[in-house]
């Protein structure tokens, strides 16, 4: 790395996650796979409108557009001679640590310091950020602590001044005043393929309406993190202990080693067989290696990091119990053999078991199964919904994150078992609200008979909820069909604890994920219940679907389809079939598929997550026709297969039981 070696908010977010990625970072030698893609990470997030939007509500300010280090220094120290200025992007150094604001507010000797953050935010003062117990809340620290680095720099570059310290995030209670508040910031890039905001349409204060992002004070808070007492357990380092630690660490390329733990599992510093063949190195494995003592043995032993849904981690090991082999009882639990199917400790024991004995076989419970089956009633209808929420609303009178329903694909079998992509919906035009039409077009699709419907996972549920919320919130008026809508909506899904009325219909949907759980399990999988897991496991595991799918029957008249045509999905590589997903082009050109994963695994993030960015690409990014079919294209695809693996698993299953 050249140049000065500062201490950076985005180092210090690194180092507050695991001082020893410090290290790592920025080397070509250690492969990040996390997306290094700054316009796939805009679009995720939208943290580069909520910025622009921030600004908005603070007119008149200066950008300090100077790259690098002194020149944006200079530049700002320049304009702080002002009695009262607003800047974006201010540049502050002291010693071996740099900042640069989002927002900073001065008026005479008082700096106001605005941090803008693309999360959303459902109270009113400092107090929504605390726990229970009154301390700071988790998932709110990463955020909490970066106001109070930049805080901590800013006091200490320009002493004498008072500063107040801010965050502004999307308000979950505000609603929008005007039509298309997210289309009048377009995401473009520049010569460089760096992302940038054009602005579209009048963005003065008066015409945004309403703001739909809140600030809060946070200097209680940040007082806090500064004594140590923002947690229940005071930590054994100063607030500026640590961040001299970390900063004289990176400044001297030096290693520092973390405890190790759960969060190991999604560390972004690893290498692929592959890259460690070409001599690149492994962080991961590093760390491991001189924490824990492993030798390249021991990475392949089934590790406690992969035992599915088990919460004592972290608690193994530091008491140096890294291995499934070296679990007992006491950190399971009693397994309930009453349970219908498996139950959760019972799936965990059969996990070790296997991983530990090396044993491949699947565990399958046939005759629970072939019961639940015969409970189903033909035609079955599989259906998997692609959403999104962003921080900005699209519409009037929507709030920040209001869910829109934005794709579904629906494939049928019949008691023959004829297979059929039977429909889809996609909102393709920008700017609208999809999420009656979607209805629509669902009840159309699935109304014509009485048959069981699938999902995968709760996401189905939890937003036909949102949306009866929002069908319940809107006028007759605007929704001629409204009661219409309502009543289906619960026909077929179950109401969730946020409903003030509960429901559940006589047609509510099948979760084949529970059953996946409840009655299927497969070493292959590794513990996950990921569909893109369970599909390839399947497909590995049959014989008969192997020997189906290895012609051209998909995308005929045998299998009908949307979206393919005469397409074979068995392909072989090294001896196994290659995951269909991996047979998709990529939607995003360029970004391998190991950063993607890596990319989405946030939980919001999770499932769905190339989906969502590609829909948040047609939405609010410049873009040419051409690509804009590309991205459409490929939509239908992804989600046609996201239902059709729902099938396979059927169909496997199917066969299984007969």
């Amino acid at each position: 790395m050249d140049g000065p070696r500062y201490l950076t908010k985005a180092r210090f977010a690194l180092a507050l996650e695991c001082p020893a990625k410090l290290y790592y970072t920025g080397k070509d030698v250690y492969p990040d796979k996390k997306a290094d893609d700054p316009f796939l990470e805009v679009l995720a997030e939208g943290g580069f409108q909520v910025g622009e939007l921030a600004r908005r509500y603070f007119p008149g300010g200066i950008m300090i557009g100077e790259s690098g280090y002194d020149a944006a220094v200079t530049r700002t120290d320049e304009l702080l001679r002002r009695e009262e200025i607003v800047l974006y992007e201010a540049a502050f150094r002291y010693h071996g640590l740099f900042i640069r604001t989002d927002i900073l507010v001065k008026k005479g000797d008082s700096l106001g310091l605005i941090e803008v953050k693309a999360k959303s935010f459902d109270g009113r003062d400092a107090s929504g950020f605390l726990n229970a117990g009154g301390f700071l809340e988790r998932s709110w620290r990463p955020y909490i602590y970066d106001v109070a680095f930049q805080k901590f720099v800013l006091s200490r570059a320009i002493p004498g001044y008072k500063v107040k310290a801010f965050i502004m995030l999307a308000d979950k209670n505000a609603v929008a005043g005007v039509e298309g508040l997210n289309q009048r910031f377009l995401i473009a890039k520049d010569q460089n393929n760096r992302p940038v905001i054009r602005i579209v349409g009048d963005v003065d204060p008066a015409s945004l309406g309403p703001p739909v992002l809140v600030k809060i004070n946070v200097d209680d808070l940040l007082e806090r993190i500064y004594y140590g007492t923002d947690t229940k357990q005071p930590p054994r380092d100063s607030f500026e202990d640590l961040v001299a630690l970390w900063s004289e660490a990176f400044a001297r390329d030096m290693k520092l080693m973390a405890p190790l733990g759960a969060k190991c599992k999604s560390c972004e510093f690893y290498c692929t067989p592959a890259e460690r063949l070409e001599g690149r190195k492994d962080g991961f494995r590093e760390c491991w290696k001189e924490k824990a003592g492993f030798t390249d043995d021991d990475f392949l032993k089934p590790s406690v990091l992969e035992l599915w849904d088990f919460h004592k981690k972290d608690e193994c090991i530091q008491q140096g119990r890294y291995f499934m082999a070296d679990l007992t009882p006491i950190d399971i639990g009693a397994t309930n053999t009453t349970h219908d199917g498996m139950s959760r400790t019972e799936r965990q024991w059969i996990q070790i078991a296997k991983a530990v004995s090396q044993d491949p076989t699947m565990e399958l419970r046939i005759e629970e199964l072939k019961a639940e089956m015969a409970s189903w009633t033909y035609p079955l209808h599989f259906i998997d919904f692609e959403t999104s929420a962003v921080a900005i609303p699209f519409h009037r009178n929507m709030s920040p994150y209001e869910g829109i329903a934005f794709q579904f694909s629906h494939h049928t079998v019949d008691e023959a078992g004829c297979i059929k992509h039977a429909g889809q919906y996609l909102a393709k035009e920008r700017g609208t609200f999809p999420n009656f039409e979607f209805i629509r077009e669902l009840r159309r699709q699935l109304g014509n008979d009485e048959g069981t419907i699938f999902r995968y996972s709760h996401h189905e549920n939890t937003f036909l909820n949102i949306i009866h919320d929002q069908l319940q919130q809107s006028s007759a008026q605007d929704v001629p069909d409204r009661e219409e809508l309502l009543g289906w909506i619960r026909t077929i899904s179950k109401s969730t604890g946020k409903q003030a009325a509960s429901w559940e219909g006589d047609r509510a949907m099948a979760d084949l994920w529970e059953l996946v759980k409840r009655y299927y399990y497969d070493p292959l999988t590794r513990g996950s219940n990921s569909i893109k897991d369970v599909l390839p496991a399947v497909l590995n595991r049959s014989a008969y679907l192997r020997q189906k799918y290895a012609t051209a029957v998909y995308g005929t008249q045998q299998i009908p389809s949307l979206n393919f045509k005469d397409q074979v999905w068995i392909v072989y590589r090294d001896g196994r079939p290659v995951n269909p997903y991996d047979l998709l082009p990529p939607l995003f050109e360029g970004l391998p598929d190991e950063v993607l994963k890596h990319f989405m695994s946030d939980e919001s993030l999770a499932e769905g997550g190339a989906a969502m960015m590609a829909y948040a690409r047609m939405q609010f990014a410049e873009m040419t026709e051409k690509e804009r079919e590309l991205v459409v294209q490929g939509l239908y695809r992804y989600c046609e297969l996201d239902t059709f693996a729902m099938v396979l698993i059927w169909e496997f299953w199917k066969n299984e039981v007969k």
